[in-house]
């Protein structure tokens, strides 16, 4: 089914913002009174169909946006809308149907097999009959790229990305068209890396979904980032396509990206995209 489509069913064809933060203040109580604030007066655009991806140094407050976008964290000022709502009332029951969420070391349940941990949300919202459940959480499993012989293997059996690709799967079992990731390819080889971001970018256009990623892996960034926000000075300085963040004139920016990480990340990119199938350098030309 085609992209428009599936937003079309979901109420959101019309949608151009997915989400939009508007003057948000993030504060929280340090020992002894007073406060830390972490967010002030930040202004974010979230658009349909992109990958925007959050970058910034320690502190700044890349996954407290992450919660605040979720829900999870009240703002103490400002607002937060999701999917044209309030994301206040976004939380709750039914959640994992508007918002996927992969968390940064899978946070599958151990005691749970793979099976289970994909239907879990589904139980959880106790609409389908469990022959549905199953057939859903196993049509997820294949389309993570794993086999039905994983069903029912624990998670202690399984390796780094296979518990990534199962914690995907649990997060687009209810067909959400919002994804949220955090540190999607932390813990990984650059194989599997690359396998996962690979995976990620065939999602995203197969399913029409919107993603907001927090990542510090520039390999990522530059694989699947439709767009780049960076936090510094308690706020987005620039939320702007690749190139346009790296022309910003900004101490973190030039750290960042244009540092040597930075550049030896670009070159591989680069080299990367040489080599893919159709180029001369490919066909050993």
């Amino acid at each position: 089914m085609a992209p428009d489509t599936l937003l079309a069913e979901r109420g959101l064809a019309q949608v151009e913002s997915v989400i939009e933060v508007r003057g948000l203040w993030s504060a929280f109580p340090v020992p002894g009174g007073g406060q830390v604030v972490v967010h002030k007066d930040l202004d974010l655009t979230v658009h349909r169909g992109e990958v925007l991806t959050l970058v910034g140094g320690s502190g700044t407050g890349k996954t407290v946006l992450l919660r605040q976008m979720l829900g999870l964290n009240t703002p103490a000022k400002g607002t937060v809308t999701v999917l044209g709502r309030p994301v206040a009332e976004l939380a709750g029951p039914g959640a994992a149907a508007r918002v996927g969420m992969l968390f940064q070391q899978g946070a599958l349940f151990s005691a749970f097999n793979v099976l289970d941990n994909i239907a879990f949300p589904l139980r959880e919202a106790n609409a389908l009959p469990e022959e549905l459940v199953r057939e859903a959480a196993l049509l997820k499993l294949q389309m993570v790229g794993l086999k039905p012989t994983d069903a029912h293997k624990m998670p202690a059996e399984l390796s780094g990305g296979m518990i990534k690709r199962v914690a995907l799967a649990r997060a687009l079992v209810m067909d959400p068209p919002l994804l949220m990731l955090d540190e999607p390819t932390a813990g990984l080889d650059p194989d599997s890396s690359d396998a996962f971001c690979d995976l990620l970018r065939s999602l995203h256009q197969e399913l029409g979904l919107t993603v907001v990623m927090v990542t510090h892996d520039l390999d990522t960034l530059f694989a699947l980032s439709t767009r780049v926000a960076v936090l510094a000075e308690q706020r987005v300085i620039i939320a702007a396509s690749v190139e346009e963040v790296l022309a910003f004139d900004h101490p973190f920016i030039h750290h960042f990206f244009l540092g040597e990480r930075g550049l030896r990340a670009m070159e591989m990119l680069r080299d990367r995209k040489t080599a893919a199938p159709g180029t001369e350098l490919a066909k050993g030309q």
